[in-house]
């Protein structure tokens, strides 16, 4: 539990920290994550999005420090997913269901259907605002980032945008704003981004542009996860510009599993062939690195080399794992190739760039496959596929194609 703070004059985060969670539907937080939730004081008493059900006590605890929360007087949900919207029957039970909620038209239908509860939904779209006194809240939908029920919130004169799951990151620690913990945060962030994100690069792209357009002043940029950006709330604004833009850059990103060492060795021949090319190269065992750390890596990669070995007629099951995953997230802009080790029927790599083709990765190799143990010939090709790798991508880098 932490104590409620002040962001800005008379708005306060009252959210709590989740310092033990370690996985979000498939995504590693190894240091936790929080859930912000803020409150805004004035002739009206706005509360934007709630938190996870199981610190319902916690957090209405946090609110009673700023005020008694049947002063509530508006609830603003951004988002009706449910580390977000999981108070949110207790709150209106405190507050009266008579009170407004404001929300997107599919954030009003998604709640319907959750709680089964009927609120005085007051359904808002992009531009619409809300006066509070002598302040404003100005809406901004941001549909499909992540959900279709999300938007954004903006308090006008103070120039802080409520931002959802937008520039979040799943972090839990002792520092609450960009300036008290510096560029140890930017891996968070990235992580999150190619996790929760990637899959919506393109919608990112045209949120930035409309955000240009209205010319936004924002000084401030608060998320449901993670710290708060006060200081140079642009920083993360230019990060989500070039994740989201998803330009290769000169580095090859090696994902393998293996059954007796046979495909580990040829995934170490490729990363030497990669290396000898003066291309960075991350070499990531399926059983050591976790998917959302693997699909973090690939964000940047200009090509990947997937191997695995033949495991009944099929690719090993880890490698599935992780390829599912991946696939989801919809990363581009990659050149690939296959490559592992098999018994007596070899389908492994086939497969492999059968899902390379679903993914629309660039093949720019039918891929190897040794039977057994690799000898010193096999690991001399091996080396020689991730030579072609780091030649191509190269090539590609500076001839300006987005492979």
């Amino acid at each position: 539990m932490y104590k409620p703070f002040e962001i800005a004059d008379k708005i306060y985060s009252v959210g709590c920290r989740d310092w033990d969670i370690r996985d979000f539907h498939g995504y590693s937080t190894y240091e936790g994550t929080t859930y912000n939730s803020f409150l805004i004081l004035g002739e009206k008493n706005v509360l934007i999005d709630t938190v996870k059900a199981k610190f319902a006590d916690e957090f209405i605890a946090n609110i009673s420090r700023v005020i008694d929360p049947k002063e509530i007087d508006i609830v603003i949900s951004n988002h009706t997913e449910m580390d977000h919207t999981g108070c949110l029957t207790k709150i209106m039970d405190i507050i009266g269901k008579d009170k407004p909620v404001y929300c997107s038209k599919m954030g009003a239908k998604n709640i319907k259907s959750h709680f089964k509860q009927d609120f005085n939904f007051q359904i808002v779209g992009s531009g619409d605002e809300l006066k509070l006194g002598n302040r404003t809240l100005s809406f901004l939908e941001t549909r499909m980032l992540h959900w279709p029920d999300s938007m954004f919130t903006y308090l006008v004169e103070d120039g802080i945008l409520f931002s959802s799951d937008a520039f979040g990151q799943h972090y839990a620690g002792d520092k609450f704003f960009d300036d008290e913990i510096g560029n140890e945060i930017v891996p968070h962030a990235r992580k999150y981004y190619a996790n929760i994100l990637l899959h919506f690069s393109s919608r990112v792209q045209d949120l930035l542009q409309d955000v240009t357009k209205m010319n936004l002043k924002i000084n401030m940029i608060c998320p449901d996860h993670g710290i708060l950006w006060r200081d140079n709330p642009s920083k993360i604004i230019e990060l989500y510009d070039k994740w989201s833009k998803q330009k290769p850059t000169n580095k090859v990103v090696i994902i393998f599993d293996s059954m007796w060492e046979s495909t580990t060795k040829m995934a170490k021949a490729i990363t030497s062939g990669v290396e000898s090319e003066n291309v960075n190269v991350r070499l990531m065992n399926t059983r050591k690195w976790h998917r959302s750390d693997i699909i973090t890596e690939i964000i940047d990669a200009g090509a990947i080399a997937v191997g695995s070995p033949t495991l009944n007629n099929g690719i090993f099951p880890v490698i599935a794992d992780v390829l599912t995953y991946i696939k989801g997230l919809k990363p581009q802009n990659k050149i690939a190739a296959a490559f592992g080790s098999y018994g007596w029927s070899g389908e492994a790599v086939k497969i492999l760039n059968k899902e390379f083709a679903e993914m629309k990765f660039d093949i720019i190799d039918d891929g190897i496959r040794i039977q057994y143990v690799p000898d010193e010939d096999d690991l001399n090709k091996c080396f020689d596929l991730g030579v072609k790798l780091a030649k191509t991508l190269k090539e590609r880098l500076a001839g300006g194609d987005n492979a």
